[in-house]
């Protein structure tokens, strides 16, 4: 086996129907989705848990070449609906970064952000339950899906801490990782992050990870709606 030096993590958020050009970035349909893992598989590219891919980034295991991480940011419904069905049909492992206080309810921050002001609904406490029954990792998207590096240092550790406590209650495990939202953080950011417990925290800067990467500045490449199986 041929082990890979580097891994890239594909970072999704709803997957389901847009409905104006702003949505298509953020929004992929369920028939495109489909059609990109199926594009990755054709290709022998193998998705892995997160355990194993922050295995590989110790050094404590070795994953094959073409090895990535799949993850979805927000906790929309469309991923229960949608997308767990297609990973569930090739058995691949995925991981949910969760706002725990909008569990149930809709992506309210994306009101300010949307021209048509449109907000769409998030997975319930059941449908997280079944899902990770069924093998998916959820982790934690802050409690509010705040702008992280503009709060004050309370609201800040609220936001992390609060987040850590709310899910690990929901989900029976502790949580331990952490997607900044919006991708925006800086080094105060990161530090209390630490402080708060998590492991590990995912941004939005592109490229590879490779194993001297810093655990609370991880790389994604973001998919868009737009973007072909290619």
């Amino acid at each position: 086996m041929k082990t890979a030096n580097r891994i890239p993590v594909l970072m999704y958020h709803r997957v389901g129907d847009a409905h104006n050009d702003w949505e298509r970035k953020y929004c992929i349909s369920p028939q495109g989705f489909a059609a990109q893992m199926h594009a990755l598989e054709a290709k022998g590219w193998q998705a892995i848990s997160l355990d194993d891919f922050v295995a590989w980034l110790d050094a404590r295991h070795e994953v094959p070449e073409r090895s990535f991480l799949l993850t979805f940011d927000d906790g929309f419904l469309g991923v229960y609906e949608h997308a767990a069905p297609v990973l569930q049909a090739i058995d691949w492992p995925a991981t949910v970064f969760l706002v725990s206080n909008l569990i149930g309810q809709h992506d309210s921050w994306c009101e300010r952000h949307n021209p048509s002001g449109a907000t769409y609904p998030l997975m319930d406490a059941g449908h997280i339950r079944e899902l990770q029954d069924r093998g998916f990792r959820f982790e934690s998207h802050t409690r509010g899906h705040a702008d992280l590096p503009t709060l004050d240092d309370d609201a800040l550790h609220a936001e992390l801490a609060g987040a850590r406590a709310d899910l690990t209650r929901l989900l029976g495990r502790p949580v331990n990782f952490l997607a900044y939202p919006f991708g925006r953080y800086d080094e105060r950011v990161a530090t209390a992050a630490q402080t708060a417990g998590y492991v590990a925290a995912f941004s939005t800067q592109p490229g590879f990870n490779r194993r001297e990467v810093s655990r609370h500045g991880l790389r994604r490449l973001d998919v868009f709606g737009t973007d072909s199986p290619a």
